[in-house]
């Protein structure tokens, strides 16, 4: 399984920005990746330093979104939805997107079930439950 450190993610998006930004020839995952920088502007300015990148903190008590941790959201959501691995969260992604016409919006409404799940897999010390994950997802697409 790959497990790449906080230190290799963050190198990897700020590689994708550079490439993106100077047009560089990218494989398919740096593509991803470079369609959901795209999407997030206000992350550029901390793509462009990849030392300052690496050594900068997020507190979670200031507010201020990890754009590394965001976009490697977009990315496992975009890859659990390309195998549909939990089986059933292409169609809830699919939906979602559907209600609200926007692949982006849907990402973010997942975002929060994916970390919902994982915040209470890691406090009860129990393996992800990717049923309440999808079932999540799903009640987003049919809320009002």
């Amino acid at each position: 399984m790959f497990n790449p450190s906080q230190e290799d993610v963050r190198r990897f998006f700020c590689s994708v920005y550079a490439k993106s930004r100077d047009q560089q020839p990218m494989d398919a995952m740096e593509t991803l990746a470079g369609q959901w920088i795209a999407e997030h502007p206000e992350y550029h300015a901390d793509l462009q330093d990849e030392a300052a990148a690496i050594g900068r903190v997020y507190p979670s008590n200031t507010g201020q979104t990890n754009p590394f941790l965001h976009l490697s959201m977009h990315l496992s959501i975009s890859e659990q939805s390309s195998i549909d691995q939990p089986r059933g969260i292409r169609q809830a992604i699919e939906l979602l997107t559907h209600k609200n016409q926007s692949l982006h919006t849907a990402h973010h409404a997942a975002m929060e079930c994916l970390g919902r799940m994982l915040w209470e897999s890691q406090r009860a010390g129990r393996p992800p439950d990717g049923n309440a994950y999808i079932a999540c997802v799903q009640r987003h697409a049919t809320r009002d």
